[in-house]
């Protein structure tokens, strides 16, 4: 059964240097840093794809965050994938956690983050399933 964890986080994105690699202008890389509170007290840190486009409110990005702290009093890390479009601003957003990502007691810990952006604050609900305790 999936257990919900919800709460707030700030986030700052950092633009990369092109390497040489991205000489396109539409095509970005930033790197993630968080701070996660609420019934997931942790911090993350990530990177980050973006691509743009001529149309105002199209774009897409993936990303990867290595996610630290403690959910629900369960200590470990595990690793958030995320795969997000705007199609003139309408948004699809997917984040899971990476299979058999979990470690410490978030072994074997499944779900999806979703987020949520209101007024400027980050909030999240977390729905997740952990093996039970041994």
């Amino acid at each position: 059964m999936a257990t919900h964890a919800t709460g707030t986080f700030e986030v700052k994105l950092t633009p990369q240097t092109p390497d040489g690699k991205f000489e396109d202008a539409t095509l970005g890389r930033m790197t993630i840093d968080k701070q996660i509170h609420g019934d997931l007290e942790a911090t993350s840190k990530g990177t980050m794809l973006t691509a743009g486009t001529d149309v105002k409110g199209s774009a897409g990005y993936v990303a990867i965050e290595r996610v630290t702290g403690t959910l629900h009093g369960r200590i470990g890390t595990f690793v958030l994938q995320h795969t997000g479009t705007m199609n003139r601003s309408a948004y699809q957003l997917s984040i899971t956690v990476v299979p058999d990502s979990g470690t410490g007691q978030l072994l074997g810990l499944t779900g999806k983050f979703n987020i949520t952006i209101a007024d400027g604050k980050h909030s999240y609900d977390f729905e997740y399933t952990l093996p039970e305790a041994h």
